[in-house]
């Protein structure tokens, strides 16, 4: 049994590499997806994970498949895209997630067009879908880092992100720290989504960040076992999902990310915090 879960990434370094990048994406995305749930902005991270795609698109038209230029070039069109939808929603009568779909429709629209123009259908395959088992040093590297930045920016920014999803009127109120603090986090959500990208494609990136995040909530009721859950939660996906797709000849990006969703399916039905089975649960007598 141990060999069957050990031997893939003994025997095949291509594995490995995989499995250390899915790890650090694993410790950094799901965090950054809790507070987005928190904070009632789930669907944000969908809208944001395609307006990386033109950046990454021009990358690719000025280098081909050179992960730092793409890198960069999705890393700008994100914060362009959600400092923009910020702007439009306080210059205009727009909200904020309006604003942002019609530049996610935009941007969504325009890299692939610009990904057609040089590429071929696998080049645009590999862009939308990602190639986990291809991670090179770089790539390594990028998440890495990527995981570094996002943890410590969380420590640094934890108690006023906390406050802001629990009272963002009273944060303003009391400092001045809800502005950056707000744009700094974004920041972060970008950074996640870049590196969700080089491992997963950018139709798939938002997949570690936001699955785990609402698996959690089905375990740990505050904060301090929902970021740990969360975590857990991408780690087993990640390790579940490259088995999975290793032995049944599987597209490796889907197969994490639908293990993902099998552990939030499961959870939604054995979670001890209001899953379907401790709700049908008699309680007891006089029991408030």
């Amino acid at each position: 049994m141990i060999d069957l879960l050990t031997a893939p990434f003994v025997e095949f370094s291509f594995m490995r590499r995989a499995l250390a990048g899915c790890v650090a994406l694993s410790v950094s995305a799901p965090p950054v997806g809790l507070f987005l749930t928190l904070r009632r902005m789930s669907l944000m991270s969908e809208a944001m994970s395609h307006a990386i795609l033109p950046g990454a698109a021009v990358g690719f038209l000025v280098a081909g498949l050179s992960l730092p230029a793409m890198t960069l070039g999705g890393l700008a069109a994100g914060l362009a895209v959600a400092l923009l939808s910020g702007l439009v929603a306080r210059s205009t009568v727009l909200r904020e997630d309006a604003s942002l779909a019609a530049f996610y429709l935009i941007s969504l629209a325009a890299g692939v067009m610009l990904i057609s123009l040089k590429g071929s259908s696998i080049d645009l395959l590999h862009i939308l879908f990602g190639t986990v088992l291809a991670l090179d040093d770089d790539a390594l590297w990028l998440l890495g880092g990527i995981a570094t930045v996002t943890l410590a920016g969380l420590a640094v920014a934890f108690r006023p992100l906390v406050l802001e999803c629990v009272d963002p009127l009273f944060l303003r109120s009391v400092s001045r720290a809800s502005a950056p603090v707000h744009l700094g986090f974004l920041g972060l959500v970008v950074l996640n989504l870049v590196g969700g990208f080089a491992a997963l494609g950018t139709l798939l990136a938002v997949g570690l960040m936001l699955l785990p995040a609402v698996t959690a909530r089905f375990w740990a009721a505050d904060l301090g076992g929902l970021i740990p859950a969360a975590i857990v939660a991408g780690l087993a996906a990640s390790f579940a999902g490259l088995l999975i797709s290793y032995y049944a000849d599987l597209p490796t990006g889907p197969a994490i990310v639908l293990t993902a969703g099998g552990l939030y399916l499961a959870s939604m039905v054995l979670g001890p915090r209001g899953g379907l089975l401790w709700r049908l649960r008699p309680g007891r007598h006089l029991e408030a």
